[in-house]
């Protein structure tokens, strides 16, 4: 009797770990991570980051609880190593504001990868900055890459980091008003954090996260920054 089982094929789609620490939403991150080509690994535990192609940190609400839950799940470690080793990482809201040294929102001291703290959003004139608005960048980048300058994006926070110093200006790659402008996005060599949520902001936000894979995947087969592509358009989901 022959046997027509076959071995499943490989999956060669590329790696995304996602941090699940109990502050974002998940489910509409793997969703628009799988539309435009990628599968997602949820990390729960230090000890069972994977080797994967980008590392992505959600996350809504205060900074304080996010580290605490963080230090319980031994995930700081592991970030700030996968951080320093090269590896292509990106924060969405709170995951952005964390890469900062510390929250004035209640305190908490946080990753310190970047220099400069989170704080409210000045003269705003609502908080929670809540709703669709303008991404206006200071240079270009891969992330960016065939979306129309100022496009908009979806919000929902209060808080916003403030980069200080030399490094902490150049960090900087966008930013939005809402009352006082405030940085809503930062690229510093391997390090890629948005203060809106992509995956809740349409085609423009499923373009980003196009680009973000294929950056992703450049960066961690070796490809130098600046041979990254910035003019390109998006892939699978962004078109």
């Amino acid at each position: 009797m022959r046997d027509d089982r076959r071995d499943p094929p490989a999956d060669d789609r590329p790696l995304v770990a996602v941090v699940d620490y109990g502050a974002g939403n998940l489910v509409s991150i793997d969703q628009a991570l799988t539309a435009v080509g990628a599968r997602v690994q949820l990390v729960r535990d230090g000890a069972d980051v994977p080797k994967a192609e980008l590392l992505v940190v959600p996350g809504v609400g205060a900074a304080a609880p996010a580290m605490e839950r963080l230090e319980r799940g031994r995930l700081v470690e592991p970030i700030v190593d996968w951080i320093r080793s090269g590896r292509p990482y990106l924060g969405i809201c709170l995951g952005l504001q964390l890469l900062f040294e510390g929250s004035d929102e209640d305190g908490a001291e946080t990753l310190g990868i970047l220099p400069g703290r989170t704080v409210k959003l000045r003269n705003a004139p609502t908080l929670p900055h809540i709703g669709w608005n303008q991404v206006e960048r200071r240079r270009d980048h891969a992330l960016f890459a065939g979306i129309t300058d100022a496009a908009d994006f979806y919000f929902v926070h209060s808080y916003a980091g403030v980069p200080t110093g030399d490094d902490g200006e150049a960090a900087i790659l966008a930013e939005t008003e809402h009352g006082d402008r405030f940085v809503s996005a930062v690229a510093r060599e391997n390090v890629l954090g948005v203060q809106f949520h992509p995956e809740r902001s349409g085609g423009n936000g499923l373009r980003l996260l196009a680009n973000l894979v294929r950056w992703s995947v450049a960066l961690s087969a070796g490809a130098t920054m600046g041979a990254l592509p910035i003019g390109a358009g998006g892939t699978r989901g962004g078109d």
